[in-house]
């Protein structure tokens, strides 16, 4: 497997990086109550945003097997607040070195391709001793523990160095005026 990192993606890639995002995120809209699939005029901005990395798994015979974004720059991601970075670490925000992962797509499950791209992007934070956040929705770490299984992964190819906590979250609520009986 080979990792790309791209400013930009254009023409048949952006197709491709499309239908690879389409594929792993588009159920997750009917399972959370914040959209987890861009509309394709959003995710074209991203994709064509220098400011934000594109990491891109291949197999060794050129298939892409999965899509992460990465940014040190963190203004380009819509809905995070650069503020609270500042506040929390501010030396390192101020030498840009939080890194923002919007989101990291491998459909089906490809075997290693997700530790990949995580390993990858944690060693290029690593490098600058770099702080690196994400969002993970409920259903992810029900279903998966995905926040265990990152954080678990992080500690292993970090020999233990990695700290991990819990940022913030948001809860969602519905209030049912005529509830079924």
């Amino acid at each position: 497997m080979k990792i790309d990192v791209r400013t930009d993606l254009v023409d048949e890639q952006l197709e491709l990086a499309w239908e690879l995002y389409c594929t792993a995120f588009r159920h997750l809209n009917a399972l959370t109550v914040q959209r987890h699939l861009m509309y394709r005029a959003e995710f074209d901005d991203v994709m064509t945003d220098r400011r934000i990395e594109k990491w891109l798994a291949y197999s060794d015979d050129g298939v892409l097997l999965g899509l992460a974004t990465y940014t040190n720059q963190l203004s380009a991601w819509p809905l995070i607040s650069p503020e609270y970075f500042a506040r929390r670490w501010p030396a390192h925000y101020a030498d840009n070195r939080i890194w923002y992962c919007g989101f990291v797509a491998v459909p089906g499950h490809e075997h290693g391709v997700f530790v990949k791209l995580i390993e990858a992007m944690y060693r290029h934070a690593e490098e600058q001793e770099g702080v690196i956040s994400l969002d993970i929705c409920r259903h992810n770490i029900e279903a998966y523990r995905l926040d265990r299984a990152i954080a678990t992964w992080l500690r292993r190819i970090s020999n233990g160095r990695v700290r991990s906590e819990t940022a913030d979250s948001q809860t969602f609520m519905t209030y049912e005026t005529a509830p079924a009986a």
